[in-house]
């Protein structure tokens, strides 16, 4: 999750306080109000951890796993990551909420800080783990660093992370719940014009944002192949919109993928609906062959018994 404006509540924001001050200051800031305890800080790989003590071996795996997460990212965008991050870690999911975005998330990221901040209660719980939370949270970071702002839209951020963190996002999504399908059916999506600064804070349009974010770089990328996403955003790079980035890497408008991105989706859960409508006669025929065709099996069989009893006979006489 990205949090370009954070508001830590609403009456106080931290962030916007701190004003230039480095994130040391920050992070203490931070740490003393939330945390409210003891804090270690572990500063190995280009990366500075900070955690409760209880939290030891939890800031060694994120200090061992940063390297290759960002090896990983830099290999599959093309761009360095020259920065060191700063990662908060959280035991406790009420302090974490007091800062988070939305009870569903997991991990957000403070690109304009360089902060990382990570529930641990919830992580290994599938579909988590904390390599992929950590994958998906420093692509945000990696994004912003090298596109600047107003230009990429909250979308494609949020999707592109997610197509490259294995389809992790940073909120719990349940798939046989799946509010984009129920999207689909109905045609009430959210356009993609409503995500450009922000998601809604509402629990269902806020996983439905985070679902078609995913879908459409999914789509995208099943059209036009990795390397279309890749031009995209490295036109936007250069400082061109979203629109016109599009417009000169694929040779089609936003729009028009979006029509066509939502009519594939119509396509697919019509034909899922269609299949699930008629399960049980779909069920009953397969029975219905599946005893034909153990019927023939046992008829051929006992032809065989019977021609084998014949030859014996023969035989004898």
């Amino acid at each position: 999750m990205i949090r370009n404006k954070p508001s830590f509540s609403n009456s106080w924001d931290p962030m916007k306080k701190t004003g230039p001050v480095c994130v040391i200051m920050l992070v203490a800031f931070l740490t003393t109000n939330l945390f409210a305890g003891e804090i270690h800080c572990l500063k190995r790989n280009n990366v500075a951890i900070f955690f409760a003590p209880s939290l030891e071996t939890a800031a060694e795996e994120v200090a061992e796993l940063y390297p290759g997460v960002k090896s990983q990212l830099e290999k599959a965008l093309g761009w360095d990551l020259n920065l060191t991050p700063s990662v908060l870690l959280f035991k406790n999911t009420e302090k974490f909420h007091e800062i988070a975005e939305s009870p569903l998330t997991v991990a957000f990221a403070v690109p304009a800080k360089n902060l990382i901040a990570i529930d641990l209660t919830r992580i290994n719980i599938r579909p988590f783990t904390l390599e992929n939370t950590l994958k998906h949270e420093l692509c945000h970071l990696l994004l912003h660093h090298h596109i600047k702002e107003p230009v990429l839209p909250r979308w494609l951020d949020e999707g592109v992370c997610q197509w490259l963190s294995d389809g992790i996002g940073d909120i719990i999504m349940d798939q046989k719940h799946s509010f984009l399908n129920k999207a689909a059916l109905s045609r009430r999506f959210i356009p993609l014009k409503a995500l450009e600064s922000s998601f809604p804070l509402r629990d269902r349009p806020l996983t439905l944002a985070y679902e078609e974010s995913k879908s459409f770089v999914t789509y995208m990328t099943s059209q036009f192949g990795r390397q279309g996403i890749l031009n995209i955003l490295e036109l936007m790079k250069e400082g061109y919109d979203t629109d016109t980035a599009v417009l000169r890497a694929l040779n089609t408008t936003t729009r028009d993928l979006e029509i066509k991105w939502h009519d594939s989706l119509k396509s697919r859960i019509t034909w899922f609906m269609h299949v699930s409508t008629h399960l049980y006669d779909i069920l009953f025929a397969l029975m219905g062959l599946l005893s034909l065709l153990a019927f023939i099996r046992l008829l051929i069989k006992k032809r065989t018994l019977k021609d084998d009893e014949m030859d014996e006979t023969d035989f004898v006489a």
